[in-house]
C-alpha cells in the first residue's frame, strides 16, 4: 500500500504540474484567434459584446432603454469594449501563466518579472502578428493597455498564493 501512494504521488507530480500550463496555451491560443480576425469582424464582435453588455445592464438596472439607444450605446462605446477585452484577455493570460509557475516554486520578484515579461513579449507578438490581418493595425497602446491585465493577474495570482500557502496549506508545510 505504501508503494502504491508513493507511485500515485509521483506520477501526479510529474503529470499534472506539466499540465497546469494547458490554461496558458489555450488562452494564447484564444488571443491569437481573436488577432486572425479581419477588423470587420472584430468590429462586429465588439458591437455584439456590447450590445449584450448593455442588455443585461438595462435589465439588471431597469434603465428601460430601447433597442435603438442600446445598439447606439454600443457603436459608441466599441472603443472602450474593446479595451476592455484586451485587459480582461491579458489578465487571464497572466493568472494562468503565473499559477503553473508558482506550482514550480517560483515566488516573489522573479515571479512577476518572468510572467509579466512572458505575457508583456507574448502582447508584442500579438500585435505584431495583427499587421498581417486586414483591417487591423499593430498599436503600442495596445500592448500598454494589455499590460495593465498583465499585471493585474499577476498581483493577483501572487495575494491568492500568498493568503492560501499562509493559511490552507500551512500545516501541509510542517
Amino acid at each position: 500500500m505504501k508503494y502504491i501512494k508513493l507511485y500515485f504521488k509521483y506520477t501526479l507530480r510529474y503529470l499534472l504540474k506539466p499540465l497546469s500550463f494547458v490554461p496558458a496555451i489555450l488562452i494564447m491560443y484564444m488571443i491569437y484567434n481573436f488577432s486572425s480576425q479581419d477588423g470587420t469582424t472584430s468590429s462586429s464582435l465588439s458591437y455584439t459584446v456590447g450590445v449584450k453588455i448593455y442588455l443585461a445592464a438595462n435589465k439588471l438596472l431597469s434603465l428601460n432603454l430601447t433597442d435603438t439607444q442600446i445598439a447606439e450605446l454600443s457603436m459608441n462605446n466599441q472603443f472602450y469594449i474593446r479595451k476592455a477585452a484586451h485587459i480582461t484577455e491579458y489578465f487571464l493570460l497572466a493568472m494562468s501563466v503565473s499559477l503553473p509557475l508558482y506550482v514550480y516554486r517560483l515566488r516573489g520578484i522573479l515571479l512577476s518579472f518572468i510572467a509579466g515579461a512572458f505575457c508583456v513579449c507574448y502582447a508584442f507578438l500579438d500585435e505584431y502578428h495583427q499587421s498581417f490581418t486586414y483591417g487591423r493595425s499593430p498599436q503600442l497602446r495596445d500592448v500598454m493597455i494589455d499590460s495593465i491585465g498583465i499585471f493585474a493577474g499577476i498581483i493577483i495570482v501572487r495575494i491568492i498564493c500568498y493568503i492560501g500557502r499562509k493559511t490552507i496549506f500551512s500545516p501541509l508545510a510542517e
